[in-house]
């Protein structure tokens, strides 16, 4: 039950943390419409699969291998969620959005866009990678974990999904942006929080 707690939080704060998939969306949604924008979160979603399918298999070589090495690597996690929680909260930058108008685009080609963001997006790989050191262990089912990945895809793909139907108004998009300080703030303090206790527990 811990583990599926921290699961659960890291990758909520994770997901609903403005950025590049967060953009990407929005912008779809803007000019070419929910549609659009609800086949670009699918794609975002199944970009999540591949940053934890390989995850999986590394974290599981490393218990097999090397528990010093994994324990290593598991501070070093809790390391970043403290840093990026700092950096998060600090941030004053507001997500820019390129709202000039293109051509249309397919379905299969917002799903590729989706994909794509999200699979070439470091923040995203070093938080699926930082929760997985942080809730497996050796005792930890191969089923329990794919369970988390799961979650995260899931997570994923409700959130920008709500953005495509809900932030494709220009009012209801404006007002997200405009409370982006504040909810920077409140994510960055929870993450500074979670990298100092996970990474104390034992």
């Amino acid at each position: 039950m811990t583990e599926l707690i921290a699961v659960a939080v890291i990758t909520l704060l994770a997901v609903i943390s403005p950025g590049a998939d967060f953009a990407m969306v929005v912008r779809n949604s803007y000019l070419y419409g929910r549609r659009t924008g609800l086949f670009a979160a699918v794609g975002v979603a199944a970009g999540v699969l591949v940053h934890v399918s390989y995850t999986m298999l590394g974290v599981g070589l490393l218990i097999a291998s090397s528990t010093g090495l994994f324990t290593a690597i598991k501070l070093a996690g809790a390391a970043y969620l403290v840093w990026i929680g700092i950096r998060t909260f600090r941030t004053r930058a507001e997500v820019t959005l390129d709202l000039e108008s293109r051509p249309g685009l397919s379905p299969l080609g917002a799903l590729r866009t989706g994909f794509l963001t999200n699979v070439l997006n470091p923040k995203t790989t070093l938080f699926v990678v930082s929760t997985f050191t942080q809730v497996v262990n050796p005792r930890t089912p191969v089923w329990q974990q794919a369970g988390y990945g799961l979650f995260m895809s899931l997570a994923h793909l409700g959130w920008f999904g709500a953005v495509a139907l809900f932030f494709s108004d220009s009012r209801l998009r404006d007002r997200m942006l405009k409370a982006q300080k504040t909810l920077n703030r409140a994510i960055g303090s929870v993450l500074v929080g979670l990298g100092v206790t996970l990474g104390l527990a034992r």
